[in-house]
């Protein structure tokens, strides 16, 4: 099992689940043991969990639409690193989830288990410093990070156009760095 919204944490296995309510409607609750997160206990009626690729390998953040697509090799891990997730750029996705996945994308920093997280999410692989140096990894979580504020940019100023108060109300739900790329973002409109 993978956390959808959490790829960092790795690949899980399922320890316990036990049936439960959540706003008067049947979910579970799952115990899952994450590779690089430990032991978590998580509700089905918030969070999304995934099946595992049956190599055993997460699957990795993948561009909606891409160059990719048109070939039936998988992008390399490098190439992987170079794009934003499919939740951030889906063009069939609603504006309102492609800012939710993006601001989601603050949370990772440049520096220490933060880039190591990013890449883990990015690549899928249990440990990036075995492909990358550090060295490696700054440089390209840089250039993400250019392309994650530029993309933050192109959204805010489509919801400033579409629907203003849409912008104002996920500014509020976003942390830290997230708030202040907002924030950036509405005033460059």
């Amino acid at each position: 099992m993978t956390h959808a919204t959490r790829p960092e944490w790795g690949a899980g296995e399922v320890v316990s689940v036990q049936p439960t309510m959540h706003e008067g409607k049947p979910c579970q609750r799952v115990s899952v043991r994450f590779e690089r997160a430990g032991l978590k206990t998580i509700s089905t009626a918030v969070a999304e969990l995934c099946q595992v690729v049956s190599n055993g390998a997460v699957p990795a953040a993948k561009p909606a639409i891409s160059a990719f697509d048109q070939f039936d090799d998988q992008p390399t891990h490098e190439e992987r690193l170079a794009e934003l997730p499919a939740a951030a750029t889906d063009p069939f996705a609603s504006l309102k989830s492609r800012l939710e996945a993006t601001l989601r994308l603050y949370r990772y920093s440049g520096d220490g288990a933060g880039l190591i997280d990013w890449a883990a999410a990015q690549t899928g692989l249990r440990d990036p410093l075995t492909e990358f140096s550090r060295h490696e990894l700054e440089e390209h979580y840089r250039r993400f990070e250019r392309m994650r504020d530029a993309h933050l940019g192109q959204l805010a100023a489509r919801a400033g156009k579409e629907d203003a108060a849409l912008a104002g109300k996920l500014r509020e739900h976003a942390a830290g760095s997230g708030d202040r790329a907002m924030q950036r973002a509405i005033a460059g409109r």
